[in-house]
């Protein structure tokens, strides 16, 4: 193994800077993945975007990447699910890099059928995605509605939860053209928020009694218009906020339904609880990710010497799916 590795920093200039810098080497519970292929989510660029400031020069320095697919190449003290060489896909904090250091926990395994590059992007999907209707207590043959399905995250969502035995699956869109793809995802009915009414559109396809489950994406008054489309007793579940983080609910719809209200983030603070998620999702999501069930919509790949144009095509919202960076 190399002394040393190609890694890309944040935090330093309005791009990522790739250095040359020493491959970590894995401690008690850790595994060490040779990188194969990294994806791109919202907070990366989030975070490459504040973390810098031109005006002042004040920068905040970070080794990049959330998400990763490669090969153990060394296990640390008490790892006893891996290999060296297994291949595996996982989420850890700095996997923009060609050695990337992980929990063991949060690794899982990558099916044969499955190449590195369509595996990095599936992780956050997948453990959110599952996680969030565990937390919503799903059952095969609810019914669920996803909002913002277009969206990268949204589209593991539709898929899984149709994967996963969901008599009925509800997607949102803001724009039509992007319909064709949530039918193609496993969508039976597609609203389209620009031209319909949320609840009404949810109530209508429900016979009146609306979903048993919902996994909001958008946050804001989506967020609101989602409670009185859900039926008495059911769940509803936050994860994202592409809209906005505040919003203005009636509390009678809330109240009057009883409805379970939610929110989710499987970040990095709880490390075991995290763990849990991923081990969760890989017992019993996996399986449709093997026979093809679930799978990553990708919008472009693009080589690690070019991240910055990965960088710019999600920041300008050109995505219709993941975007991944390869690794040499």
């Amino acid at each position: 193994m190399t002394a040393t590795m190609t890694a890309l920093f944040g935090g330093t200039a309005p791009q990522w800077q790739a250095r040359r810098v020493p491959v970590p080497e894995p401690g008690p519970g850790q595994v060490l993945v040779r990188a194969r292929a990294a994806s791109l989510n919202n907070a990366d660029v989030q975070r490459l975007d504040t973390s810098f400031d031109p005006a002042t020069g004040g920068s905040t320095e970070y080794l990049a990447g959330y998400e990763f697919a490669g090969d153990i190449a060394a296990t640390g003290p008490g790892v006893r699910n891996v290999r060296i060489g297994d291949r595996v896909m996982g989420t850890t904090q700095g996997a923009f890099a060609q050695y990337v250091l992980a929990d063991h926990r949060h690794v899982m395994p990558i099916p044969e059928n499955l190449g590195h590059d369509y595996a990095s992007a599936l992780p956050t999907g997948l453990l959110t995605e599952h996680g969030a209707l565990t937390r919503a207590r799903f059952e095969a043959g609810q019914s669920v509605l996803v909002t913002g399905a277009a969206s990268s995250i949204g589209l593991i969502g539709v898929q899984l939860a149709k994967a996963l035995g969901a008599s009925l699956v509800l997607a949102t869109t803001r724009s039509k053209d992007k319909e064709a793809l949530l039918k193609k995802a496993g969508a039976d009915t597609v609203v389209v928020t620009n031209h319909q009414d949320l609840t009404r559109a949810t109530l209508d396809a429900t016979g009146g009694d609306g979903v048993d489950v919902v996994l909001d994406h958008v946050g804001g008054q989506t967020f609101a218009a989602c409670l009185p489309a859900t039926r008495v007793d059911g769940h509803l579940v936050n994860i994202g906020r592409l809209d906005r983080a505040e919003s203005t609910i009636d509390l009678d719809a809330l109240s009057y339904r009883h409805l379970h209200v939610r929110g989710v983030s499987f970040g990095f603070s709880r490390p075991e609880a995290l763990g849990q998620v991923v081990a969760a999702a890989t017992d019993e999501a996996m399986p449709a990710v093997a026979d093809g069930r679930v799978r990553p919509v990708v919008d472009s790949v693009h080589p690690f010497d070019r991240a910055h144009e990965a960088a710019d095509r999600m920041r300008g919202h050109q995505a219709h799916g993941k975007i991944i960076l390869t690794v040499p």
